[in-house]
Parts: structure tokens; sequence; C-alpha cells
């Protein structure tokens, strides 16, 4: 009797043994298998754009890893939000994701009050892919050589406008905290079409713009326009000579546009990890770096964990700008 209890003991150990282990068999199985097909990532603007170049290079990348396709699918509109919401809807099985930016997942989530998804809530933040800087730039006949007398110039005039890509982009945060951070009087004029706010910098009727340094380097070094100062933490190689809105004593000055991979909320922790490997593995690509530097890229690659704390952190700051300069009803 002792030894058939004994036996019976010893059977239901192993079925419970087996029972506990079958999921996480299954799950790694799951992840062996990602991606059993094709993976598509929406790029919320339009082709050609800086989010849509950077994601169709990394998109590659990834491919080869994969061994799958990665195929880049434009879904623009409404500052990026239309695309990034068909993404949040979507099964979270790691086959559909968004290259969010920082107007889609971060400015938008205070300046946009129909915002159809919460970014914390609907989104599982996989990776900073890259950032590149705004730069405050001027048509060349400003009297103006640096912010400080940019400020000076509008304040005596009585106001000065500045042309951005649109409302709720980086560059319209990065007038914004002027504004905030010097009391300047600027008006925000935002462009449906960037290709038209440069245009109307050089011909002078606006006469000044923030937008990203890559678009802008070329008109800059032909000295079509007055680079004044960049607006990230450090200088940039594409303008070596420009300073930064910091050396020139404007202390927490940071308007650096970012891009990074979101899957759906749900998606299983295993294919985020397997996303993020994949994201890391092409921010060291030596081949992969040659080709974006140039463009005025910065590849990134971070922990899931550190890049989720980043999200919530620029959420919070450019809703304090909104909030102080009333962006969002101008």
């Amino acid at each position: 009797m002792k030894y058939r209890s004994t036996r019976r003991a010893a059977i239901r150990l192993l079925a419970l043994s087996a029972a506990l282990a079958f999921p996480f068999g299954a799950l790694s199985a799951q992840n062996d298998s990602y991606p059993s097909r094709a993976v598509t990532i929406i790029v919320p603007y339009g082709p050609g754009s800086s989010t849509d170049i950077l994601t169709r290079i990394v998109a590659k990348h990834m491919s080869e890893q994969f061994g799958q396709p990665v195929i880049v699918e434009n879904k623009a509109g409404a500052g990026g939000s239309i695309g990034s919401a068909q993404v949040a809807k979507s099964t979270p099985d790691g086959h559909t994701l968004v290259m969010g930016t920082i107007s889609s997942h971060s400015i938008n989530q205070s300046m946009m009050k129909d915002l159809p998804y919460d970014v914390l809530k609907d989104f599982a933040p996989v990776s900073l892919v890259a950032y590149f800087p705004n730069v405050l730039a001027v048509n060349k006949d400003v009297p103006a050589s640096n912010i400080a007398e940019l400020v000076a110039l509008a304040k005596s005039r009585g106001g000065m406008a500045y042309a951005t890509g649109g409302v709720g982009s980086s560059g319209q945060m990065g007038g914004e905290l002027l504004k905030l951070r010097t009391d300047a009087p600027l008006n925000h004029i935002p462009y449906k079409e960037v290709g038209k706010a440069i245009t109307d910098t050089l011909a002078g009727h606006v006469p000044m713009l923030f937008y990203q340094v890559p678009a802008l380097v070329s008109q800059i070094n032909a000295g079509q326009l007055k680079a004044l100062a960049v607006l990230a933490p450090n200088r940039t190689p594409l303008l070596p000579d420009v300073p930064t809105s910091t050396e020139q004593g404007i202390a927490d000055f940071d308007a650096t546009a970012w891009m990074g991979l979101f899957a759906p909320t749900g998606t299983p922790p295993q294919i985020v990890a397997r996303l993020n490997q994949a994201v890391r593995t092409a921010a060291t690509d030596t081949e992969l770096n040659k080709q974006l530097g140039p463009l005025g890229f910065t590849m990134v690659g971070n922990p899931t964990e550190e890049f989720q704390k980043f999200v919530k952190q620029d959420i919070d700051k450019w809703a304090e700008v909104i909030k102080a300069t009333k962006a969002n009803t101008q």
C-alpha cells in the first residue's frame, strides 16, 4: 500500500510538472517561430519623409535578420495619428508595427483633443531607433546671428513669425520652447507642405524656420539661410560650426526629433524582445550607420524598459510646454 501511494504521488508530481512546463515550452516555440510571415511597419507619414527614409533602411536590415519580408507601408494623415491608430487596433502578434515619432507618440498626446489612441495604454514600446536634430534658421537678410540677437529683434518689432512643417511638429515645439525660455513674441505659421515653408523663408515671406537639419543643410551651406542654433544637446556633424541653444545660454532647451518602433499593447513580451534585439542589432551595424549618418540620423537601439521611460518623460515634457504656451489653442 505504501508503495502504491508513493507511486501515485510520483505520477501526480510528474503530471503537474508537465502541465507547468507546457506553457513555457509553447512560449519558447512561439518566440522561435516569430516572425512566421511578413512583418509590416506602418509609417504614419508620406513617402520621402525622414521617417519613411529611416524605416525603409532599417526594415531591410530587419528582413535580413528575420529571413522574412519586412514591408513598409505609408499611412499618412492627421499628424501621424491615422497610421498609428491603425496599428493600435491591429492584432498584437508582432506582425504589424508602427515607426512612431516625437509628434505621433509624444506631442500629439497633449496637442490633439480627439487623438484616437492613448500612447501609454495602446502601444508596447519596442526601442528608440534614431534621432536627429532640428535647427533654427533665418532668412539670410535677417539682422541676427544668434538667439540673443533674434530675441531682441523680435521684441523690437513687436513680434516675428516662424514657419514649421505643421501643427504638432517638433519644429513647432522648438518655437514654443524658445518663446517659453526667452519670452520672445513669436507667432507660429504651420505649413502642410514643408517645401513651401522652406521656399517662403528663402524668399523672406517668413523670417525664420524651425525644421530638421538634413532638409536645410544645403541651403545653409550655400548661404541662402542662416543657422542660428541647433536645438539639441550636442552639435551636429552636418553643421559643425553652428552652436547649440545651450551653448548660447538657454538652459534645458532640447527639441530633438526622434523615431521609435512600437507594437500594439498585448504583444507577447518575447516577441517584443525579439523585435528589440533586431533594432539594436541594426543600430550597431557599421554599413547601416554609414548610410544613415550623412542623412543626419544617429542610431540608438536601447532596452525596451528604457525606451518606455523615455516616451513617458517626453510626453510629460511637451505637455508642460503646450500648457504653458497654449500651443493647442493657436
